[in-house]
């Protein structure tokens, strides 16, 4: 079931969200200064395109660095790419077959605002 969900997922929201985590990523590793954020963006990115059997935990090893972090992501990429999941998650929702995408790229807001200080592990 994971992967027919993440087939559709790909075709109906996947692919514009990659280019969305993929793009923050290209414009965070411009500066040096950022390039933690982009190494994030792309980790989420791949999270972004096939996320059905996957989810998101906290570090344990997270601190106050990754609560600092995360607050100068949200500024600079995150506000936007929480934009991005919550109008294609209401898109989806005006189908029947797109309702379970659609609550999915609503879990994905929290991600996308804080991505630093998390993982994603198989389920």
């Amino acid at each position: 079931m994971n992967t027919f969900l993440n087939i559709v997922w790909l075709l109906l929201a996947g692919i514009w969200l990659w280019i969305g985590y993929a793009l923050a990523g290209l414009v965070m590793c411009i500066l040096i200064v950022t390039i933690p954020w982009g190494i994030a963006s792309f980790r989420i990115a791949g999270y972004a395109i096939w996320p059905f059997g996957r989810r998101v935990v906290q570090k344990p090893t997270a601190g106050v660095w990754s609560f600092l972090g995360n607050v100068i992501w949200v500024i600079l990429a995150g506000w936007w790419l929480a934009l991005e999941h919550l109008l294609t998650g209401i898109l989806l929702c005006i189908t029947i077959i797109g309702i379970p995408l659609g609550i999915a790229n609503f879990k994905m807001i929290p991600v996308s605002l804080a991505p630093l200080g998390k993982e994603i592990v198989d389920e």
